[in-house]
């Protein structure tokens, strides 16, 4: 076969088209910066730590709420194995009674075999005939338990209004999550009910959140409104104001706002003294006298020159709480319950 050869001024030009191109390979990205400063390092140790700190607290909190749930479902068949069908008939007799005057009323209520165990004990340093007769209960009104508690009260105003008035109380949601502290409180309302329908059958419950006007009841349909030993727990939570306008709001015009609470020293800060249980009169009266109620009186019924009101554990050191446990329990004892004031307020 015959060669044609081409000069060399043509191979120059014709060997570039015929070369298969490539794109220019791309530079390389330069290397992520993952060098922290030590100020950043500490920082981040610092709320990983934290937030499992919470976490942990969190757990713990829950965990304690179900062992309360635990020990209230024994307390309940405790409870439960102590009614007698003679305890019932009593109670019941109780209920029916129709109480011409609180005095002789409670005088009665308080020797009645439905009172739980170590209850009647308390008598002697929080004076219920004399308290609640001060305050101005009578057996025909519509009575408000603000914050019943464990029902120390309730058992003593169930009974008293059964047969011609009325007792309301507040509570938590009974059924809400068991890793909530406040379901144990709904609760411990709950079961403190229905332990004996025939003393407590008439006590309408009103459950935050689900009952009709809770949480005290339609307006102006209260005769008296009590709050017991509560008031620095409302204060703390920054609530003050508002559940006082819920108190004046149920009460009839000239209502009654009975408060007990345990008291502070005086022109101590209420700030610094709600976390222990305390509160100043002076200030106390001030914040209620601002929501539309007047001072009418007050007593020293309830009041303990020994409590000197700066205790470890606040209130809670004292009887009947005890929080130290046997730490000076003989002390402790022997100063006995709070130092607490007793008002008697009347609606504007």
């Amino acid at each position: 076969m015959r060669r044609i050869l081409l000069p060399s001024l043509c191979l120059a030009f014709i060997a570039p088209a015929c070369e298969k191109t490539t794109a220019p390979e791309p530079a390389p990205a330069p290397a992520a910066t993952t060098e922290t400063t030590p100020e950043e390092d500490e920082a981040a140790k610092a709320e990983a730590e934290a937030a499992e700190k919470a976490a942990a607290e969190e757990a713990a909190r829950a965990e304690k709420a179900k062992q309360r749930l635990a020990s209230l479902e024994e307390d309940r068949k405790a409870e439960a194995a102590r009614w007698t069908d003679e305890m019932r008939a009593a109670a019941k007799k109780l209920a029916e009674t129709k109480h011409k005057t609180t005095k002789a009323g409670l005088q009665k209520i308080v020797k009645g075999t439905h009172r739980r165990p170590g209850n009647a004990e308390r008598d002697a340093a929080r004076h219920p005939v004399e308290t609640l007769t001060f305050l101005g209960i009578k057996p025909t009104m519509t009575v408000v338990e603000a914050g019943p508690g464990a029902g120390w009260y309730t058992e003593l105003l169930a009974p008293l209004l059964a047969a011609k008035g009325k007792l309301v109380v507040d509570a938590a949601d009974p059924d809400g999550p068991e890793t909530e502290g406040s379901t144990y409180y709904g609760r411990r309302v709950k079961y403190f009910i229905e332990s004996a329908p025939e003393l407590y059958g008439k006590v309408e419950m009103l459950i935050a959140g689900k009952s009709e006007n809770a949480p005290y009841g339609p307006a102006e349909s209260a005769d008296a409104v009590l709050v017991i030993r509560g008031l620095h727990g409302t204060a703390r939570s920054g609530k003050l104001g508002e559940r006082l306008a819920d108190f004046h709001a149920v009460l009839k015009p000239g209502g009654i706002l009975g408060v007990v609470q345990h008291r502070a020293a005086e022109g101590a800060d209420w700030e610094q003294t709600a976390p222990q249980g305390y509160l100043p009169q002076a200030w106390l009266v001030e914040q209620i006298e601002a929501a539309g109620f007047e001072l009418e009186e007050a007593s020293e019924i309830n009041a303990n020159p020994k409590d000197t009101h700066e205790w470890e554990q606040g209130v809670w050191t004292l009887p009947p709480t005890l929080a130290l446990g046997d730490t000076d329990r003989d002390k402790y004892v022997e100063i006995g319950e709070s130092d607490r004031m007793t008002l008697r307020f009347r609606k504007k």
